[in-house]
Order: C-alpha cells, then structure tokens, then sequence
C-alpha cells in the first residue's frame, strides 16, 4: 500500500468517526435544542391521568410532566395513551418519554430503559366487599378482568388457577367498568385506579390481596443515558419531604414519596 493510499484510508477513517457523534445524537441535547418535549401521559387511568371535567388532562403524571418540561427549559407537548400502546408509542419516536404509571419489568427491560421510581404503587385482586378472596387459590371458578397489556396481566396470567376465566379489556375505563357492572367477580389493577373506583362506589373495589409492588418509571428509549441521568437527578431533588413531586404525590396520590424504592 502507497503512502497516498495510507493517507487516503486514515482521512476517511476519521471522516467515519467524526460522523458517529451526529449519526447517534443525544436525546437530551436534541430536546432542548429543539425546544419541545413530547410526553406519553395516561388517558384513562386517575389518578395518575385521566380527562378532566375541563376537557383537559389532569393527573399526578401530567403534573409530573409539566415539571419535567419547565425544569428542562421547553414547550410540553401531552400525548394520551392507554396501557397498552404507551411503550409503542416510545419505540416510533411519537414521544420522547413515557411518564404513565410505567412499570419495569425484564420483558420491557429488553426494548427500553427505566429511570428511578417517582411513583408509589402496587397491583391487586380488588372486588365487592362480599366476594371472598384471599390468595390466588382462591381465584378459581371466578372470573377476573385486567387491562391488556399491562404487568398485572402478565402477573394474573402466571398465578391463575386453571378453572378461573381472565377476562381482558383494552383500557382501565372497560376494566372499571366491567367490575361495577357485575360482568367479572374480580378485577387486577393498580392500587390508585381501584381507588378511584372505591371512591365513587365504597366496598365495589375492595383489596383482596397484593400481586406485586410495581412503583412507577420514566419510560425512555435505550442508549439515552445523559437523559435518564438528568431524569434521575430531577426524581431525587424533587421528591424529598416538601420537594415538589411530594407535594404533587400528597395531592393526588393521598401518600408522602419518603421512602419510596429506587427501583
């Protein structure tokens, strides 16, 4: 090889590397640049997000994601989203994070990252007062509804007996709704959407037992560490005692953030 061609070859040797920076461009950088930041909010599941009588979003996640927004700098942009479509929504870049109720689990673990938890929260069995339940045994011949999609399908799915009928529905408004009509025995939900039931109709939604505790994360695209990394500091400085996220988890949540799991 020829001295000309030597230095032909470490010329775009260089041009390659000096691409990979604009080829793989940060996240975080972008949306600041760009001045916008759109968010995957919950559309059907209070009090995390819901519709308001205004006709305009409202929740602990949209209030979380107006923080996020003025901290970053940059106009917010709400996208509603149901249980299921909220990580497909992430994956195709129609939003830039998910702040809806997200639980982590391995399975999604695969396809995006979590940052630390800003949420309390925990699925459960929940039903009329007068339906006996205890443990998962006693699911059987019961019918039970569950949102499709979500960790407490995977969970209901994996502990069911045989002889009881999962019955799933596309959005947390159905699975509600399901419930206070009769048409299942029981429900798996999330602690905060079976109290909003509780809270319109006392002992419809009352807990039976407790699948799993699953806070909720920041859902955000992988290889995005600078922007998980400032998610983390924001999550940390505002959800200490009289921190703003705590305030915000008071309001609508009815529960302090002291002690709340990183992950």
């Amino acid at each position: 090889m020829s001295l000309k061609d030597i230095l032909t070859l470490i010329a775009v040797t260089a041009a390659l590397v000096a691409a990979v920076p604009s080829a793989f461009a940060d996240e975080l950088e972008d949306i600041i640049q760009s001045g916008v930041i759109k968010i995957a909010v919950p559309a059907d599941f209070p009090p995390f997000g819901s519709v308001g009588k205004d006709g305009q979003a409202e929740g602990y996640d949209v209030e979380v994601a107006k923080l996020v927004a003025r901290d970053l700098g940059v106009k917010l942009e709400l996208v509603p989203v149901t249980s299921p479509n909220r990580v497909a929504y992430l994956l195709t870049g129609k939003v830039d994070l998910v702040i809806s109720s997200l639980g982590a689990n391995p399975e999604r673990a695969k396809v995006i990252a979590f940052t630390d938890a800003y949420a309390p929260f925990y699925l459960g069995i929940f039903g009329d007062a007068k339906t006996q339940v205890q443990s998962a045994v006693d699911l059987a011949g019961k019918t039970i509804g569950v949102t499709r999609g979500t960790i407490e399908d995977a969970e209901l799915t994996r502990l069911a007996p045989k002889t009881a009928t999962v019955q799933r529905f596309e959005d947390n408004a159905l699975t509600l709704a399901a419930l206070a009509s009769g048409k299942v025995d029981l429900i798996a939900t999330g602690s905060a959407t079976a109290g909003s039931l509780s809270r319109k109709s006392p002992g419809k939604a009352e807990k039976k037992f407790v699948l799993r505790d699953s806070p909720a994360h920041v859902g955000v695209r992988k290889s995005e560490p600078d922007l998980v990394a400032w998610l983390n500091v924001f999550i940390h400085y505002h959800q200490k005692p009289g921190g703003e996220l705590d305030a915000l988890a008071q309001k609508w949540l009815g529960q302090s953030l002291a002690g709340l799991p990183p992950f």
